[in-house]
């Protein structure tokens, strides 16, 4: 398919058109070919005015004009033509800024018209409609594209230009393997460039899109997957230290974090460097996974680095790993920007010296006077919140260093494939036994009392809560709860009840002691912002409540939500909501009332915000698809990662006769597969 005509050949577009186009991302022919109509006129039945109804007021059929007549609107004199179709019915035409088609629609003279038709008192009329003087050039018995518009573009310009398109690039090559047409039901390329734009049936179109969104996938699946390296498969021994720790653990490992630790080992035992993301729910078991092969690591003589995007959070891992691994002989080291003074020399003289085994740390870890002597695995948790230049800096810091990325955020399958073709993926899907699923309960206003009566009872229990809310303090939006009003008003509703007060603003030596106070039981219930969303592991804290909850996104509830239910204790959620809730935010309360599975609500996330907003703006430009909907076609998604898969088992070089094909469309869609951020 030829690629540099330019779409200004096309008729009718000019210079103004040209840079409408442009807007749209349209500067060739083929990218005309490549624009998807937003929807479609099924013109293919004529349809006379009386059928005209309040379920589908669209007509298409021949009218003769009777009459003019005029009458003041507010737009001026508006010209009134009064029309009859072949049954006789009467039409008036509304002729809107119009007045110029009384010397066009001469009385007596034959049309075919197609719009929106409505009855008023007995007569109907229509003021937005195409008027043609034969059947075809109004498209009655087509299907005919319906385009995204911008400026001076109009529908009958980016018809016709497509219609040229269509023809000026004919023929049109295939992009795929001769054999792949009939196995996967597919067009061929020619047809369903030419169904997409001008269908014969509905069905023709879905086929075409089908198609279209197939090649697409599988195009960039394939190109992603030739530049992944290969991998030989061998089994990898337990180390002497991972096995001393599986043995000081008072519970066993669950399947998941088995398997996940065997692939792990694995990659990092492969002369390959590992890209491997590690995903599960909250409190599946991710941290423990890293602790385990990171051990593998540093009895191969390698140091290891493990990056948090928060100082707090960094903290906590620190306590973590010291409790876990120092007993082992770990020789663990931490480092954020706070870090300074002759504290920062002598770590980084460890570090460089080798003898620190394992740096916990935030993004102070790729600053540059931080040098190892032998960085061979780094571990990225909640990788998300990190930019490529942050992680690059971090694998620039080993020769080849191993690298897994963790996040507690699931990712639905659709994105998983696509953002992550190029990385390993290890899954927790269970939980560690005796885990019960957290009830969640919608509370409105009027049943508050109630639920600090509930959250009370688990007081006497010498359980403990946490109340979230989306500010610090009140800053004008009188309707809005914020954690220092609310922090004296549950002192006065819980009298006697040791609590205190966390966020953002408060030092980090004064968060991890309240943290500390939290988890040694001295406090009773914290009263928080989204501070506490990730990382807090206290298995007696029993209730959260989470104030405002059509706020937040459903990412954010679940994470919440996961700092209760640690424990073999029956936990609970209440999720407080305001008046005037928008579709979508009942639409995410929904979901966070019917499931606790986080791929679950992964799915259900990405069906109501879209993958754009889901994955933020850095992966954001890699989500601009023209054709495959991540929302809605998994199963696309699924066939082609496998061809693709298949295809570079056999033949990574594309060097088959049958592959060449491939080689060519490759090439072609380079500018279509974006570079991503991650």
């Amino acid at each position: 398919m030829e690629k540099e005509r330019r779409i200004t050949e096309a008729p009718g577009i000019g210079r103004k058109a040209a840079e409408d186009l442009h807007s749209l991302g349209l500067t060739t022919l083929r990218d005309m070919l490549l624009l998807r109509p937003r929807a479609y006129d099924d013109r293919r039945e004529e349809r006379r005015i009386r059928k005209a109804d309040a379920a589908d007021p669209t007509i298409s059929c021949h009218i003769t004009v009777v009459s003019h007549s005029e009458f003041s609107s507010k737009a001026g004199r508006t010209l009134k033509v009064t029309a009859v179709d072949d049954d006789g019915t009467r039409i008036e035409l509304l002729c809107f800024n119009r007045y110029f088609l009384k010397e066009q629609l001469r009385t007596g003279s034959d049309w075919y018209i197609y719009g929106k038709a409505m009855r008023n008192h007995g007569v109907y009329q229509i003021s937005s409609f195409e008027i043609k003087k034969t059947m075809s050039e109004a498209g009655i018995g087509r299907i005919l594209p319906v385009y995204p518009l911008t400026g001076s573009l109009t529908e009958k310009m980016l018809r016709r230009a497509a219609e040229y398109a269509l023809s000026a690039l004919s023929p049109i090559p295939d992009e795929l393997p001769a054999t792949m047409y009939e196995q996967e039901n597919l067009l061929h390329h020619e047809d369903a460039y030419r169904q997409l734009h001008f269908p014969s049936s509905m069905e023709e179109a879905a086929k075409a899109l089908n198609t279209l969104a197939f090649t697409e996938l599988f195009l960039m699946e394939l190109s992603i997957l030739r530049e992944k390296p290969g991998t030989e498969q061998k089994h990898s021994m337990i180390s002497r230290r991972e096995r001393s720790l599986l043995e000081s653990l008072p519970f066993a490992l669950t399947e998941d974090q088995i398997k996940a630790s065997e692939e792990i080992r694995e990659d990092l035992d492969s002369p390959i460097p590992m890209n491997r993301l590690l995903q599960g729910d909250v409190g599946s078991g991710k941290t423990l996974v890293a602790w385990l092969t990171a051990l593998h690591a540093i009895d191969k003589g390698q140091q290891v680095a493990f990056m948090a995007p928060t100082e707090l959070l960094a903290r906590q891992h620190a306590d973590g790993a010291a409790a876990l691994l120092a007993p082992l002989g770990i020789r663990i080291a931490f480092i954020t920007g706070s870090v300074k003074g002759e504290s920062r020399k002598l770590l980084l003289k460890s570090l460089k010296d080798g003898t620190t085994d394992l740096v916990i740390g935030t993004h102070a870890l790729f600053s540059e006077d931080v040098a190892f002597r032998n960085l061979g695995y780094a571990i990225i948790d909640e990788q998300h919140r990190f930019g490529v230049q942050q992680r690059e800096a971090l694998m620039r810091k080993g020769q080849d260093a191993d690298i897994l990325s963790m996040t507690a955020t699931p990712i639905p399958r659709s994105l998983a494939l696509t953002l992550f073709a190029d990385y390993s993926v290890s899954v927790l899907h269970s939980m560690p036994a005796g885990r019960i699923p957290v009830k969640t309960y919608l509370v409105s206003e009027d049943r508050r009392e109630e639920m600090y009566r509930a959250v009370g009872v688990e007081f006497q229990r010498s359980h403990q809560a946490y109340f979230v809310y989306p500010r610090i303090d009140d800053e004008g939006e009188g309707d809005l709860r914020d954690v220092t009003t609310m922090y004296e008003l549950l002192k006065e509703k819980y009298p006697g009840v040791p609590s205190a007060l966390i966020h953002s603003r408060l030092p980090d030596d004064e968060k991890m002691s309240i943290l500390h106070a939290f988890r040694d039981r001295k406090l009773s219930y914290l009263v928080a912002t989204s501070v506490i969303e990730v990382g807090i592991d206290v298995p007696e804290a029993t209730c959260i409540v989470i104030e405002h909850a059509e706020r937040f996104g459903l990412a954010a509830l679940h994470q919440l939500r996961g700092r209760v239910g640690r424990s073999t204790l029956p936990s609970y959620c209440f999720l407080v909501y305001g008046k005037g809730l928008t579709e979508e935010a009942k639409a995410r309360l929904k979901v966070m009332k019917e499931t606790n599975d986080g791929f679950r609500i992964a799915e259900k996330d990405l069906e109501i915000r879209g993958p754009g907003e889901m994955m933020g703006d850095k992966q954001s430009g890699f989500l601009h698809l023209r054709f495959a909907d991540l929302t809605s076609d998994l199963d696309i998604v699924e066939r082609a990662r496998a061809e693709a898969d298949r295809i570079i088992r056999e033949d990574r070089g594309l060097l088959k006769a049958e592959n060449a094909v491939l080689r060519t469309a490759l090439q072609s869609h380079r500018s279509m597969i974006e570079t991503r951020h991650l």
